[in-house]
């Protein structure tokens, strides 16, 4: 029995869907729901047992439950790379991830969890996942999510006594079907295709660092589906533990997701970005922690064995706005 955690939010029912799809049930999926719409990330699933996730842990504590568990997935956390309350995200990112540690190590099954490319900051010290753990110690988040990502992986190293496998997945920019009730922490996909069904233009924000020209921030865009094939093959094969790059290992501007957004969605595929793009000067507040280039090396994880192919962006862009966002049902 797998537990999921974050069951019903944008990686984790994406996850269940990649289950559901080999004909795998046998999940416990663990969230919460509040008064939002995550519920319909759901709707099409199957699973064995739903459990709250404020009762999760005295759940496992019963050995009826406990003891059938066999993997931990642990995407549940806040993702919100703007949250202010620190001390919310201590207790969600670090204190929570740091419990399951302790049942995974207990019953000495393999644990999962969501770490963050936000861990990396500005990108100073690079982007490598094939580093140790004092390389790692060296990074610097640029906001308090980040930071709270990055101390459990500086924690998980340092731990004598840790669960038989633990992965901890820095997710860089994922987009695809699931992501509707995430608001402004959509992807920039989501946000586009609206913006440009709404008002007929995408805006941008404007470059204020040299070598880069307006709209050509550049990022590592990986579509849902390869996201969740990686998963599935963490899973299924024995790892090495330690933190693995979620990427595609090729980064791409904003301007280009931008642009393939508008054609995926219009008929009319000689679209230009001069047609439909326009640029917004970039926030003051943003400007000296906005993060211009990030790319995801992925060598470790195809020296671990994983040989699928990555959606290109024209692909992921193409499958998730004529499959999903253009559907009256957009859910996997």
């Amino acid at each position: 029995m797998i537990l999921i955690t974050g069951a019903a939010g944008f990686i984790g029912s994406a996850l269940i869907w990649k289950l559901n799809e080999e004909g795998i049930g046998n999940i416990i999926a663990s969230d919460k729901l509040r008064d939002g719409n995550k519920w319909l990330n759901l709707r099409k699933r199957e699973y064995a047992d739903w459990v709250d996730r404020d009762d999760l842990l005295q759940w496992l504590a019963v050995p009826a439950n406990g003891d059938k568990i066999t993997a931990v997935v642990h995407m549940g956390a806040c993702s919100a790379t703007t949250e202010r309350d620190g001390d919310f995200l201590m207790k969600n990112n670090y204190e929570f991830s740091k419990k399951l540690w302790g049942f995974c190590t207990e019953k000495n099954i393999k644990y999962i969890y969501a770490s963050s490319a936000a861990t990396y900051g500005m990108g100073e010290f690079g982007y490598k996942d094939e580093v140790g753990a004092e390389e790692l110690k060296k990074l610097m988040p640029l906001n308090k999510y980040g930071y709270s990502k990055k101390i459990f992986d500086d924690w998980a190293f340092k731990q004598e006594r840790s669960p038989k496998e633990w992965i901890g997945i820095k997710f860089f920019n994922v987009y695809g079907p699931q992501e509707y009730h995430k608001g402004r922490m959509a992807s920039m996909v989501f946000h586009s295709y609206n913006q440009y069904r709404k008002e007929g233009g995408v805006k941008l924000f404007t470059s204020h660092k040299e070598g880069f020209e307006d709209g050509w921030q550049l990022r590592d865009f990986i579509y849902i589906k390869d996201v969740v094939n990686i998963m599935k093959f963490f899973l299924d094969t024995p790892m090495k533990s330690g933190v693995y790059n979620m990427g595609t290992g090729r980064c791409r501007g904003f301007y280009e997701l931008a642009l393939n957004t508008v054609r995926a969605g219009d008929s009319n595929y000689d679209i230009q970005g001069e047609d439909v793009i326009e640029f917004t000067p970039m926030p003051e507040d943003l400007r000296g922690r906005y993060q211009y280039f990030s790319e995801a090396p992925m060598a470790k994880v195809i020296k671990a064995g994983y040989s699928g192919s990555f959606h290109t962006l024209e692909e992921g862009v193409r499958d998730y706005v004529q499959n999903y966002l253009a559907k009256e049902d957009p859910y996997l």
